[in-house]
């Protein structure tokens, strides 16, 4: 497991990983792209963005990096930073197949992303993904399963799926929605010759959508390595935007809402990668305070209340317009 690497590291942040989503692409969800991008969201331009965020997340202990096929160019800007430091081995890299981008570079696209999680989009996106990342890949993730997934039921793709993993590749799903529990407990009875196929799950997890809980301490519980994503809840739990009650846990141990927030998911036990969602430097070392911040119980408690029903919250995440 590329994850042996994450367990030998000896940084306090080495439980945050950096995922691409915000910054391979000039469109998403994210709150307040206005300010945190340039209005110049050239391909260029973003490459030197990525590869700022990339620098400063090495320099301060990072070291798993997630990108996705549907992410832009993630993968692509990924790659040449990887190329330019080819000495940094101790790096965990994950990406994910099952979208398709459609946006053509463009922040008012029709449809963003195209989902498709058969056969013939694995074998062509694991393709595109191998041109690109090659063998500093370590893992392989389906992107976005949901109860109704087919890839949970195709055996040929499993039997694909575990022909890379038997060629060295991990292989991980991740999940969205409000059934993700269900997704997971799924997803955990897949096997293939009698061997479970899966070996890490990446879901939604944060103050305001708890309800994977369970179902991922089930997942780590199974030897599977549980990555945390959305823990900002696409910037609902940063700054200006943060609920009162977690403004007024920050203020009380003197830092950043982000920190706290992803604070909050650092103490699940079950809990092996935080994802940073970070685009700018500044973001990603507010977030990387996570690390030291030591929530007591009382404060635990109150950040609990935030919780909404999945449902509420999925439906407001989908109305959340693209920038």
């Amino acid at each position: 497991m590329p994850f042996a690497r994450l367990a030998r590291a000896t940084s306090a942040t080495c439980h945050i990983g950096l995922g691409l989503a915000a910054v391979g692409r000039p469109g998403y969800i994210n709150l307040g792209r206005e300010r945190d991008l340039p209005q110049d969201r050239s391909v260029d331009a973003l490459r030197t963005r990525t590869h700022e965020l990339l620098d400063a997340a090495y320099a301060q202990g990072v070291r798993y990096f997630d990108v996705a096929r549907s992410y832009g160019r993630s993968e692509e800007f990924l790659a040449d930073w990887l190329n330019g430091h080819p000495g940094m081995d101790d790096i965990v890299v994950g990406s994910k197949w099952g979208y398709t981008y459609t946006a053509d570079w463009t922040t008012d696209a029709e449809r963003h992303e195209v989902k498709d999680h058969g056969l013939a989009t694995y074998e062509r996106q694991r393709a595109e993904t191998d041109g690109l990342l090659g063998d500093r890949l370590d893992l392989y993730q389906i992107h976005s399963v949901t109860p109704d997934s087919p890839a949970l039921a195709d055996k040929e793709l499993h039997a694909r799926l575990a022909e890379a993993a038997a060629r060295g590749l991990t292989i991980g799903f991740s999940t969205s929605g409000p059934a993700q529990a269900d997704a997971i407990r799924a997803a955990l009875t897949v096997t293939v010759d009698g061997e479970p196929l899966f070996r890490t799950v990446q879901s939604t997890y944060n103050a305001l959508e708890t309800s994977a809980g369970a179902a991922l301490a089930e997942a780590h519980d199974a030897g599977l390595t549980v990555i945390v994503k959305e823990g900002m809840a696409n910037g609902r739990l940063a700054e200006p935007n943060a609920p009162d009650v977690l403004k007024q846990v920050a203020a009380e141990t003197s830092l950043g809402c982000d920190a706290v927030a992803l604070a909050l998911i650092l103490s699940r036990p079950w809990a092996g990668v935080v994802l940073s969602g970070a685009a700018t430097t500044g973001q990603l070392a507010s977030n990387l305070h996570a690390a030291a911040v030591d929530l007591d119980q009382d404060q635990s408690d109150r950040l609990a209340t935030l919780a909404e029903e999945p449902g509420a919250y999925w439906e407001r995440r989908g109305g959340l317009p693209w920038h």
